[in-house]
């Protein structure tokens, strides 16, 4: 199926909201904190890469629960906040959380776009100001298929020409195909831990599964860790 791209102004309307039902947006609500911080310096390692920098980068972790989408939420925000024109796609068409995190419509989304329905800017909201969301939609029947046609593949090129970044939240490695698929088209991945939950043979397959398709994986970001008692 070929994906309709009709030039359409992206969405100005910035959804004004001072308390984020998830509790999840730490950039948001608590922009002093220490994890904050964390979350600005992950984003000056990813300006730091300057033209390597990927366009789209996929944020995914090797099981369930171990902060991917907090983490894809979060870098989203700061991306923006650094004047960067940010997009947030939810690809994980099983079970997705982004709409949850910013309190946002899940009535169409990613799926409707890749079936034809809907054009991507009918689809998107706008919750921060340089920051743009694809909600998943509905979830399908067919999510793996969905994210391998070549409507999707159309999708990530069309995304790449209109914003600076482009994040991918998708399903774990560990519990479905489709984060592997996105990975082969993603030019970059970003490899979610916890520190106290994730096992080491976890993290060994997960690696092992990217590189077989090729993925670059650019680094880690371990969730969970224990703050030493000097704060460092």
């Amino acid at each position: 199926m070929i994906l309709r791209t009709k030039l359409r102004r992206w969405p100005r309307r910035t959804k004004t909201m001072t308390n984020y039902p998830s509790g999840r947006l730490v950039t948001v609500t608590s922009p002093g904190d220490v994890a904050s911080e964390d979350y600005r310096v992950l984003r000056a390692n990813l300006l730091a890469l300057g033209d390597k920098s990927p366009k789209t980068l996929m944020v995914a972790s090797p099981g369930p629960a171990e902060g991917k989408s907090t983490t894809c939420a979060n870098l989203g925000v700061v991306l923006a906040q650094a004047k960067k024109s940010t997009l947030i796609l939810d690809c994980d068409l099983r079970e997705p959380m982004i709409h949850k995190i910013f309190g946002l419509q899940n009535t169409w989304g990613v799926v409707n776009v890749l079936v034809g329905e809907y054009d991507l800017q009918e689809i998107c909201q706008a919750p921060l100001p340089g920051l743009t969301v694809g909600v998943a939609g509905p979830v399908p029947p067919d999510p793996a298929e969905l994210l391998i046609s070549e409507g999707f593949v159309e999708l990530l090129n069309q995304v790449r020409r209109e914003f600076d970044y482009v994040l991918l939240d998708v399903p774990s490695t560990q519990l479905a195909s489709d984060a592997i698929v996105v990975a082969s088209q993603a030019d970059g991945v970003l490899l979610v831990i916890d520190s106290k939950g994730t096992q080491k043979r976890s993290i060994r397959q997960s690696m092992r599964s990217l590189e077989t398709v090729g993925a670059s994986v650019l680094g880690m970001v371990i969730n969970n860790a224990t703050t030493s008692a000097d704060g460092y």
